[in-house]
């Protein structure tokens, strides 16, 4: 019984062409768009992560430190679930850092000793909104002398601003996206019901045979249905898949520029891992609107 309503449904697409293109060109237009802009939702989300947990916060220790503070308060901090990737160094791993960085003059390595570099401990956050809390009580720690950053914004107080600007730009991303996404959709979705009213209109009076002849609501709607969700899956491959073979073929453009933030999967599989949860989310977006689109039609149809 499937196989006669898929068959009819595709013959009815043949006998008008130009209108089922029409819907499939409408609803690959969505979710080519719709695809996109999950990748750009997905890459600001990871930038905001990236900037979040990005800078090191370095305590430097007092000379007076002994080995027990130290170990008790690197375990501390540990424990913190505020807080990740806890180091100690040492005052010689101190020098070892400098050497690294004053490789291309020598003579700044042989002028100093370890003794002048303090002991540190360094971590990152897990949110940079809790920088401050963590700052304020780590200062407050007896054997703490004070306290650095690693990556440059502009000291603590502006790091509540950066947070803050990082997350209204990926807000806006998001809201703006959704907007956008929801617009293309309604669209594709009174497309499907105008194309599908058209066709019930069109067959009126093969309709009103099937019924006098006994066929059942179920079995005069299905190819109706059906045809509904040919389009929509179509749209919803062709657009996706027009828009991953754009992200694929500019993703080493797009790494190589951003460089070490991770806006996009640098894995082959996780890429592909990655397109293939959209492509489900869509199918099953499509499904939807096809299904919702087509029963409203007809419902709309009957009622005349």
């Amino acid at each position: 019984m499937t196989r006669i309503h898929i068959k009819t449904a595709w013959d009815h697409m043949r006998r008008a062409p130009f209108q089922a293109l029409s819907a499939i060109f409408v609803l690959s237009i969505t979710f080519f768009v719709i695809t996109v802009l999950s990748a750009l939702v997905y890459a600001s989300g990871e930038t905001l992560k990236y900037f979040e947990t990005r800078p090191q916060v370095i305590a430097f220790l007092k000379d007076t430190a002994t080995t027990e503070q130290i170990s008790q308060l690197q375990t501390r901090l540990q424990q913190d679930s505020r807080i990740n990737d806890v180091s100690f160094i040492t005052k010689e791993e101190a020098l070892e850092i400098y050497k690294e960085a004053t490789a291309d003059n020598p003579l700044l390595s042989e002028l100093v000793s370890p003794s002048i570099f303090p002991a540190s401990l360094e971590f990152s956050l897990t949110d940079l909104a809790f920088a401050e809390d963590v700052i304020q009580e780590v200062k407050q720690e007896e054997i703490v002398d004070q306290i650095g950053f690693t990556a440059s914004l502009g000291g603590e107080n502006t790091l509540s601003d950066v947070v803050s600007r990082l997350r209204t730009i990926t807000f806006y991303i998001r809201l703006g996206g959704g907007a956008f996404a929801f617009l293309l959709a309604s669209t594709s979705f009174l497309v499907l019901i105008v194309i599908i009213g058209m066709r019930m209109t069109t067959r009126r009076g093969e309709i009103e045979i099937l019924d006098l002849i006994g066929a059942t609501p179920g079995f005069i709607r299905s190819p109706i249905i059906l045809e509904a969700i040919m389009y929509a899956l179509t749209g919803v491959f062709v657009g996706w898949l027009l828009a991953f073979l754009l992200v694929l073929y500019s993703t080493p453009t797009i790494v190589g520029y951003f460089g070490e933030i991770p806006v996009l999967p640098r894995d082959t599989l996780q890429l592909f891992t990655l397109f293939g949860i959209m492509l489900g989310g869509e199918l099953l977006t499509g499904f939807f609107l096809a299904l919702s689109g087509s029963a409203l039609a007809v419902s709309r149809v009957k009622r005349r």
